[in-house]
């Protein structure tokens, strides 16, 4: 008997097939009372093997049946949520590091993830899925500095191991928060590993650093932020390591990030390097074995439209189903932390409104991050602080009145950026004449050559000229369009026009030459820096800098900065710049004396250490060092310090750095006070690297060093306090 199909007994059947598939899914993912692993095994187990790999994918589509919304992982908030509208601006990465202060950074990285979670809800209110909305921040750049060329080193917290551990820990504590149940935001640590240009070759060179460079130098900020910061996300680099992408490289994902350091995140790779792995680092013939090794490597999420290629690697068996199940099911354990399947009353951080984004609380912290950032690296005379009452003051230079250069690399949008001279303006006297003209370009020679602009340093009481580079001159390789070399620097010298400008001003100024530099890098002052009477470093300072400058320039504050990285004489003092072997370089294998030592800032005032006592002069293994040191400020200013503390091997026969940095802390010192400063040292921290990478306790006599710079004849000469050393022997 034939039956006679209609259109309604289709709908039929379509309705009844659908209520069928409805009640076959499993929302019990959804009950919070289960465990975080069963919760993602039942979402992920009931998804097709095709919807798991688009999940693999940045820009990850919604699987409407299952109630999963599309998300896209790739956002960025190195200093504020950058890429995504309005958000306060904090100093750049090199900045914070240059204050020498996690407490500081870790409640910059909070303001920042606050700011992060109002706007995500916002975003999600109307609909705004877009990349650069979500929470899962690709931040913070722990790459070592090693190199002053490298345009990408401003986004970094310097060139020492310890210092970038201790502040990219703090960060990511600020930006995941400490709730026992949900991420605030989600912090990333990256580019994972021996990555620091060059540019120009980042997406074809392979590092070979010795096995003492990479567990001494290159590996331990990102230990340290999976171990003690809990970071939720690695981002694998773009170069091989050993001859394998870092993104297919079982060694440095598998056996050091998940065996040895247990790391229970999930592993992204850099924009669009998984296609890489192929097509410019030839690592294998085709793109589908290409995806195949970054999977199999440990990797869970690719940046780009590589990982599309999956399906047709599962079919020609290079990867099995099972995989890309337990690779998918890394990335819904972030989500599920971030809270994103749980209702919001659950949630602490579903409460935060719009108020809280670029608050002026928030203002008040960039201003204050800003203020311990700048460094004073010249005072002769104590030019500095100027009065306010200064009857002619001139401000000049071609980032004076630059909104540009505060800002750096990955930015975000601020209604409320203060220039320098915007910043002076308001800090001065109305009694004061105060006078600007930019003066010169920033990178080129003026076209017209009749410049009045030098010759009002010769009627004025005092010229502050600022001068340096911005992200267009240095940074990353698609950023950077004044760069010289895609992205990286070919010299460490101010651009030629600068360098000129200055050196006219010097001819003719009435009064002393302050030289304000703005730079994410070491900029060489050779030929310069005897014509300038004080010299601030300000690298790019954030929305607040113009105020902040103004605070230091008039007193209401003492600089406090420290440089995070040597500031070489000149490139001739670089090693090849493609070469990834640390001799030579960083204040910890240097043996050319630099322009300025890492860890060097002066005050406006006079810091002296005395009475240095140490627990014990001989320690066995295991036995911890307690070290204390008074410290006193002499002088007649309210200052901030930061007290540090080097230990150098006497016989250095294992190829160890000259010096290292193994503590520091930054205390408020009240003019004519003293403090006791203690640090504790563990017998860990006293094992060095020997050559085979291995962590040992190497026995002999080794120079404890207390002082506010990194030892050496330079920093004292440059008016770094006097350090206090006493010999320890290890047995």
């Amino acid at each position: 008997m034939k039956i006679k199909f209609t259109l309604t007994m289709f709908f039929v059947l379509c309705f009844v097939s659908l209520k069928a598939q409805n009640k076959e899914i499993d929302f019990s993912f959804q009950d919070t009372n289960l465990s975080l692993d069963k919760r993602v095994e039942i979402l992920v187990s009931q998804m097709t093997t095709d919807e798991k790999i688009d999940q693999l994918r940045n820009g990850a589509p919604a699987i409407e049946r299952l109630k999963v919304p599309d998300y896209d992982w790739w956002n960025e908030a190195l200093h504020g949520v950058a890429r995504n509208g309005k958000a306060t601006i904090f100093p750049q990465g090199i900045g914070v590091g240059a204050t020498f202060d996690p407490e500081l950074a870790e409640r910059v990285a909070s303001a920042i993830s606050t700011e992060a979670r109002a706007k995500y809800i916002i975003s999600q209110k109307h609909g705004n899925h877009s990349k650069y909305a979500g929470l899962t921040f690709w931040t913070p750049n722990v790459n070592i500095f090693r190199d002053p060329r490298w345009g990408r080193g401003q986004e970094t917290y310097g060139e020492d191991p310890f210092l970038t551990s201790k502040i990219g820990v703090a960060f990511v504590k600020g930006l995941q928060g400490n709730d026992p149940n949900y991420l605030k935001s989600a912090a990333c640590a990256k580019h994972y590993a021996v990555h620091s240009g060059p540019e120009s070759i980042r997406h074809h060179f392979n590092a070979e650093p010795t096995k003492q460079d990479l567990y001494e130098t290159y590996l331990p900020a990102f230990e340290a932020l999976v171990v003690e910061g809990k970071v939720e996300g690695v981002m694998t680099a773009y170069n091989a390591v050993y001859g394998v992408p870092a993104g297919a490289s079982k060694f440095l994902i598998q056996d050091i990030l998940i065996d040895d350091w247990n790391f229970d995140g999930y592993v992204t790779s850099d924009c669009g390097a998984v296609s890489g792995i192929s097509n410019k680092l030839k690592y294998v013939k085709t793109a589908e074995e290409g995806a195949s090794v970054a999977l199999k490597a440990g990797m869970n999420l690719n940046c780009g439209g590589a990982f599309k290629n999956l399906k047709k690697a599962v079919k020609n068996g290079l990867v099995s189903e099972k995989l890309i199940h337990e690779r998918t099911k890394q990335l819904f354990k972030t989500r599920f932390r971030l809270g994103m399947f749980d209702k919001v009353d659950n949630n602490p951080y579903t409460k935060l409104g719009s108020e809280n984004i670029h608050s002026k609380k928030h203002i008040s912290l960039a201003r204050e991050a800003a203020q311990k950032s700048i460094v004073l690296l010249k005072n002769t005379n104590n030019t500095l602080p100027l009065s306010k009452e200064i009857k002619v003051p001139y401000v000049t230079g071609p980032f004076a009145n630059s909104a540009d250069v505060l800002m750096g690399s990955y930015y975000g949008v601020s209604p409320g950026i203060v220039t320098v001279l915007a910043g002076i303006t308001d800090a001065i006297s109305l009694s004061s004449s105060l006078n600007y003209r930019s003066g010169a370009l920033p990178f080129h020679k003026n076209i017209n050559p009749k410049n009045w602009a030098p010759n009002v340093a010769a009627e004025s009481d005092v010229t502050i000229c600022v001068v340096g580079l911005s992200a267009d001159r240095e940074g990353e390789e698609v950023d950077a369009i004044a760069a010289l070399n895609v992205g990286d620097k070919i010299d460490l010298k101010l651009p030629e026009n600068q360098i000129n400008y200055v050196k006219q001003i010097a001819k003719v100024k009435k009064g002393p030459l302050v030289l304000v530099i703005a730079s994410g890098s070491p900029v060489s002052l050779e030929g310069i820096e005897e014509y300038c009477d004080a010299i601030l470093q300000i690298w790019y300072p954030g929305e607040q800098g113009g105020n902040a400058v103004a605070d230091i320039l008039f007193g209401d504050i003492s600089p406090s900065g420290h440089l995070p990285i040597t500031f070489p004489k000149n490139v001739e003092q670089l090693p090849s710049y493609e070469d990834y072997s640390m001799q030579g370089r960083t204040y910890k294998y240097m043996t050319k004396e630099p322009m300025f030592p890492f860890g060097f800032g002066l005050t406006y005032s006079k810091t002296t250490l005395n009475n240095l006592t140490v627990s014990d002069k001989k320690l066995k293994k295991d036995e911890k060092l307690e070290v204390t040191v008074d410290v006193s400020n002499t002088g007649s200013y309210d200052i901030d310090e930061v007290v540090q503390l080097y230990v150098s091997p006497i016989n250095n026969k294992e190829n160890l750095p000259i010096t290292s940095l193994k503590a520091f802390k930054r205390i408020s010192l009240a003019k004519g006070s003293s403090k006791k400063v203690s640090f504790s040292i563990a017998a860990d921290d006293l094992k060095v690297i020997n050559k085979k990478g291995e962590k040992v306790w190497y026995k002999g006599d080794y120079k404890l060093i207390v002082g506010n710079s990194s030892p050496g004849k330079l920093s004292e000469k440059l008016g770094a306090a006097i350090p206090q050393e006493a010999i320890i022997q290890l047995k």
